[in-house]
């Protein structure tokens, strides 16, 4: 986990996890598919295309969960609006930004780049998560990181576990 603080403007944060016996080209299939990220990610109950067309810049996703509070209360569905901003299939990089919600984020943006971890294609790949965001209220960043983390690292077994277990 790396946390830049500077209060006086956004917070920062970069999570990664590192998947062995998997591609970073398997792993970006996962991530291109912009509009059925819940089959992998914990917490989203759904997720689906509002505009525009799956994985390409511009297009738009509905985020429907309960891994974040809304600021409704604890018993309402947490939602977010995302639009994909950038992709670099070269890279195996994208970038979207949160444009409506009720979870208090504001001007959020993430960055999610995918590499491989090895000398070959098969010694497995990394994946980093970066957000920028102004503070939330009701939350330290430190907390906000914490909960990252443990998203990122369940949506990557999930994703490992179907690469490597296909038919389980």
């Amino acid at each position: 986990m790396k946390v830049e603080k500077n209060s006086e403007t956004k917070w920062q944060a970069k999570v990664s996890t590192v998947l062995k016996g998997v591609t970073a080209d398997q792993i970006w299939a996962f991530y291109r598919d912009f509009f059925n990220f819940h089959k992998w990610f914990p917490g989203l109950a759904s997720c689906y295309g509002v505009h525009g067309a799956n994985g390409e810049p511009g297009c738009i996703r509905y985020c429907g969960g309960f891994s974040i509070k809304s600021e409704d209360g604890e018993d309402s569905v947490s939602w977010s609006k995302e639009k994909l901003t950038a992709v670099d299939p070269i890279q195996r990089s994208l970038t979207y930004e949160i444009v409506d919600c009720n979870i208090g984020f504001k001007s959020y943006e993430s960055t999610v780049k995918i590499t491989p971890s090895g000398r070959d294609a098969e010694s497995g790949c990394r994946i980093d998560w970066s957000i920028k965001v102004d503070p939330v209220k009701g939350w330290v960043l430190e907390d906000l990181v914490k909960k990252f983390e443990a998203g990122l690292d369940r949506a990557a077994r999930r994703m490992e576990e179907a690469l490597t277990n296909p038919e389980e």
